[in-house]
């Protein structure tokens, strides 16, 4: 009889053989300084989803409509090598599945970038040691507030928008990005730091500047109190002819999470995106104007044996910097600033079968003000290609979630 361990060792020059061109293998040896993993996430539930109040009148509403969703279900495959030294070698290859349709769109029936194609989430490879990682290939550097808050990306369905720094009128810096250069330093008595650059600029023509760029800077503490902090700036390409100053898009963002129980934390989370304009949006800026716009909440979980408690309230401030003239959008005074505020609110629970296993449901609003058009969530999740200013989305869901 096989021992577990040959088994295993087995399994793995099987898969490897059978990957293998011409059907050669590798030897024994190599597999026997590797690891491998095959893993991920099936999170799909069905929910009732409206956008409703436009402020262009009720032809611009999304009706109320049922729906079975996927929010971020995923498969990977992820290990390293031992090279000797304390050096490893690393690699992820990540992918997104929407199990509810079998494509790579989202519910809207766009294209969602990070689903339907191999290595559409987070994937790179690099090298490993005690002096940190360095890691190349798509990854995701501003968006999550890693263990701080969890809700949108790991627990459920959606979350307070904001959070992830969707706040409509001003885009977010960074998100998952390709062509990614990361370095992410060893824990330092609770301290880590990682750098990301992303040279944008790749598919420039011919006679094209080539100035586009995107950097983005994380500080973690972890200890009595958790603390992230994220600054992250995208400098648009220059136009050949034109402005000589790109466009740019910065946010800055912090998390404070205190937990004061086992598996109950409250969290701060405050946050600042800006957009430098290069030239004219219509309706919006004029060519140079400044603006930006704050962002704060609270995010609450607290769990009870097998029940996990969960709420989110965020507010959206109103944007300076705008010089356009107003009439953009109707009813509206003052500058294009005017009416841009927006706040959510989710509450949720969930049932944990197991470490891997749970089941919840959740309420999730979003109330914008006449110019807001932030939505309920990114990841190919709203029916909105493009929520109309004005509209508020709204949804109720039940949904089981798997980690495997």
């Amino acid at each position: 009889m096989m021992t577990k361990s040959r088994v295993s060792r087995a399994m793995r020059q099987r898969a490897v053989c059978l990957a293998a061109t011409g059907g050669l293998c590798l030897s024994s040896a190599v597999f026997a300084q590797s690891a491998v993993e095959i893993y991920g996430r099936a999170n799909l539930g069905l929910d009732n989803w409206s956008a409703l109040g436009a402020t262009a009148g009720s032809a611009q509403d999304y009706k109320s409509r049922m729906r079975v969703y996927d929010n971020r279900s995923r498969i990977g495959f992820r290990g390293n090598e031992d090279l000797g030294g304390g050096l490893r070698a690393i690699f992820q290859i990540e992918s997104g599945v929407s199990i509810d349709s079998g494509s790579g769109n989202g519910q809207d029936g766009t294209a969602n970038a990070s689903s339907g194609f191999l290595a559409s989430r987070d994937s790179y490879a690099g090298l490993a040691g005690n002096w940190g990682a360095f890691r190349l290939g798509r990854q995701t550097i501003y968006q999550p507030n890693g263990t701080n808050e969890q809700t949108d990306l790991n627990y459920v369905n959606t979350g307070v928008p904001y959070f992830q720094g969707l706040f409509g009128r001003i885009a977010r810096p960074a998100t998952r990005q390709s062509n990614v250069a990361q370095y992410l330093s060893p824990d330092w008595n609770g301290f880590a730091v990682a750098l990301a650059y992303a040279p944008n600029s790749e598919t420039a023509a011919a006679g094209q500047p080539t100035d586009g760029k995107i950097w983005n800077v994380k500080v973690t503490y972890k200890g009595p109190i958790n603390i992230q902090v994220d600054y992250s700036k995208n400098i648009s390409q220059s136009a050949a002819t034109g402005p000589t100053i790109p466009g740019t898009r910065t946010g800055l963002k912090a998390s404070i999470a205190w937990s004061y129980a086992p598996a109950a934390q409250i969290t701060l989370l405050l946050a600042n995106q800006k957009r430098g304009s290069a030239s004219a949006v219509a309706g919006f800026t004029a060519a140079g104007d400044n603006v930006n716009q704050n962002m704060w909440g609270l995010n609450w979980e607290h769990t009870f044996g097998n029940i996990q408690a969960l709420a989110q309230y965020g507010t959206l401030n109103k944007i300076s910097g705008c010089t356009e003239s107003a009439g953009a959008v109707a009813g509206i005074g003052g500058s294009t600033c005017a009416a841009t505020e927006s706040t959510s609110y989710l509450i949720g629970a969930r049932y944990l079968f197991s470490k891997r296993t749970a089941v919840y449901t959740t309420y999730m609003r979003v109330l914008n003000r006449a110019n807001q058009n932030s939505d309920s969530s990114a990841a190919g999740y709203s029916s909105a290609s493009s929520l109309p200013a004005g509209a508020d989305p709204t949804v109720w869901a039940l949904g089981i979630v798997h980690n495997f």
